[in-house]
């Protein structure tokens, strides 16, 4: 579906949603200043930005690039995500929040389920997405390199709901062969 082009003017639509906002507000409730585009327009979150105080669960490192808090979001969340070699995420849910992992390096194997009976993986340029509530595990499906993500979360809430569910993948015997880390 293409977009609709429009003039190089704002739309009301657009100066509507500022006024919304408290600002550009004249008499009786009417627009009458153009929206401040350079402060309250598209930000840009620097890679050395991301924030690191954010729930995390055992087993990744999460950090926060877009946020109410960093940049004015309403309604959504996206950060980075890195599961090291051989590391696993202890099980877990987001509440009613839905999320979106894109693969960016590494491979990632998923479970999920009740008993985390279901498993898949995902590797560079594929994306996960993972509904409300659904009881998920990330591991690092290689021993030899990081599993690099991008998040991203349908709300502000930093909701991480770690839960007491024995993984499938639990406790391997060290003496025996790693069955659950492909070489691939």
């Amino acid at each position: 579906m293409r977009g609709r082009r429009h003039s190089g003017s704002v739309s009301v639509c657009a100066r509507v949603k500022y006024a919304e906002r408290g600002e550009g507000r004249g008499r009786e409730g009417i627009v009458d200043e153009k929206p401040d585009w350079k402060n309250h327009g598209v930000r840009i979150v620097r890679s050395g930005e991301l924030d690191t105080n954010t729930p995390q669960t055992r087993g990744m490192t999460r950090a926060e690039a877009i946020s109410h808090a960093r940049v004015g979001a309403q309604k959504l969340w996206a950060g980075t995500v890195t599961v090291h070699p051989r590391a696993k995420t202890g099980p877990h849910h987001h509440g009613e929040l839905e999320t979106v992992i894109y693969i960016v390096s590494g491979r990632a194997r998923l479970r999920w389920g009740e008993k985390l009976e279901f498993v898949d993986e995902a590797g560079p340029g594929d994306f996960v997405y993972v509904p409300p509530y659904v009881p998920h595990q990330e591991l690092n499906a290689r021993a030899d390199v990081p599993v690099e993500a991008v998040l991203v979360r349908s709300g502000q809430e930093p909701i991480v709901v770690n839960l007491d569910i024995p993984s499938p993948e639990d406790d391997p015997d060290p003496s025996e062969p790693d069955p659950f880390h492909s070489a691939r």
